[in-house]
């Protein structure tokens, strides 16, 4: 019986791969590889893609951009999408019993790695096309066929460059894994920037400085009113203030906080008498997947919607879906009505305040998918019950007073769907928070920025500090 493994056999000799190292690499020179991964990624963002005639229309990835970690424009057009995607995809098709795979043959680790090598290619060649033939870089016909084609080699060649980049971390070369490490650096760069841009920004009452702390210090010197100057540095609307970068903080604080929130579940080994130690079921227990599975799919919900409403805006079904209007001196279109207007945060205090079914609606389902998708995601991901009492048996682990059989079982049971339904709610929560008191950067992009930051922590932790490896790979 052929599996679907086996069809990818063929494409392993011509699809690149980053060599697994011989030996163990240095915490120094992790840190080294880190830092030039990172260099190349920024590099790449800011290199703007060849033939683009136009690129000044509506962005349909809005609401994507700070989870996918891309650049409008450049060769980091796609970010991370088709890693993403393809990752969720394989790992969906795997839970799901479509794809058998047997991790502890090297040969299927090759195999399934190589899946979602030539998926996410696959993904990225799609998105390439279908961004070209729709006009987000300028009508085809204006391009010409051999700009159109560029463009496509230019989008996929730059996503073999960041699948490769995330292969060298994942394989040891360097810390955690690229899609983390670009993600964090995305949200990092976008706060800094809008704490910090020196750019001007013309709102009808004169040219007025971006960035938020730039803006204070300038309207303190220029304005005779220091109360009305400091009134209008904290409240300032439609560009980033005060008030903002001090709910950022904040978020941050609480986040960073509730991090050490976990269950201590004693454990000794059979193998090793006397050697003991804790499994941590922590609060977050499915880290950041919770939001990033619900804003994938709303982004993706939004996208549709859009390129529907531009197609068919008098279509009953499709205005029930979502109607589109651009925010005023501005090409970006925004909801107005339909779904996906209860799906999106409110954009304002006063939008708070004066549409409350709205900001209920969207409260209850931010809580709702958050916490469904982290209840799912332990049951395709293998990070369950049923497979961590697998893992502990495996390793000759036994719970501290439980040794009979299945007791280790109930008891994890007992205490891992409800800290990720209850994990997945506060996170929806806190970004629900984020987003209605202004954070810079999103609700989303804030909970990913802090938990992926709080992981290197612990990363770096763990790798510099002798003799806490073997012991900690399982308990960490």
């Amino acid at each position: 019986m052929v599996r679907v493994l086996d069809l990818v056999r063929p494409f392993l000799p011509i699809l690149p791969e980053v060599s697994a190292p011989d030996r163990k690499i240095p915490f120094n020179t992790k840190v080294g590889w880190t830092a030039i991964t990172l260099l190349i990624f920024l590099v790449c963002s800011q290199i703007p893609l060849y033939g683009i005639v136009s690129s000044d229309s509506s962005d349909p990835l809005y609401w994507m951009r700070v989870i996918l970690a891309s650049n409008r424009g450049t060769l980091m057009e796609l970010g991370i999408t088709p890693i993403i995607t393809s990752g969720m995809i394989i790992q969906l098709l795997q839970g799901a019993g479509f794809i058998e795979v047997d991790f502890t043959l090297k040969e299927d680790r090759a195999l399934f790695g190589g899946a979602q090598k030539l998926l996410a290619l696959l993904i990225s060649f799609g998105q390439a096309t279908v961004y070209v033939l729709t006009g987000l870089y300028g009508q085809p016909s204006d391009l010409g066929a051999g700009v159109c084609l560029l463009l496509i080699l230019q989008l996929i060649v730059a996503a073999l460059i960041v699948i490769l980049l995330d292969e060298l971390l994942q394989k040891g070369y360097g810390l955690g894994s690229g899609i983390n490490l670009f993600i964090a650096t995305n949200i990092c760069e976008s706060i800094v920037w809008k704490a910090f841009s020196p750019t001007t920004v013309n709102t009808g009452r004169g040219p007025e400085f971006e960035g938020a702390l730039i803006a204070l210090f300038h309207l303190l010197f220029t304005w005779n009113d220091k109360s009305r100057a400091l009134k209008e540095a904290f409240y300032r609307e439609r560009l980033p203030n005060v008030m903002n970068l001090i709910a950022t903080v904040a978020v941050f604080a609480l986040v960073i906080y509730l991090q050490g929130f976990r269950i201590e579940i004693p454990v000794k080994s059979n193998r090793f008498r006397g050697q003991r130690g804790t499994f941590p079921v922590k609060l977050f227990y499915t880290s950041n997947m919770p939001i990033m599975l619900e804003s994938a799919l709303t982004s993706n919900v939004f996208i549709v919607s859009q390129m529907l409403s531009s197609r068919f805006p008098e279509n009953l079904l499709v205005r029930l879906l979502g109607v589109w209007e651009p925010l005023e001196d501005s090409a970006q279109l925004f909801a107005k009505s339909g779904l996906v207007y209860y799906m999106s945060p409110p954009r304002s205090l006063r939008e708070l305040a004066t549409d409350p079914i709205h900001t209920a609606l969207y409260i209850t389902f931010m809580l709702s998918a958050c916490a469904l998708f982290s209840k799912t995601w332990i049951e395709i991901s293998g990070s369950g019950p049923r497979d961590v009492a697998k893992q502990l048996k495996d390793q000759q682990m036994v719970i501290a007073g439980r040794e009979r059989d299945g007791s280790m079982y109930k008891e994890l049971k007992r205490v891992i769907p409800t800290a990720a339904l209850f994990g997945g709610a506060v996170i929806g929560l806190l970004s629900v928070a984020a987003d209605l008191v202004g954070a810079l950067g999103s609700g989303t992009g804030i909970l990913l920025c802090v938990t992926i930051i709080y992981s290197y922590f612990e990363m770096a932790v763990k790798e510099s500090t002798p003799g806490m490896e073997a012991f900690g790979d399982l308990m960490g």
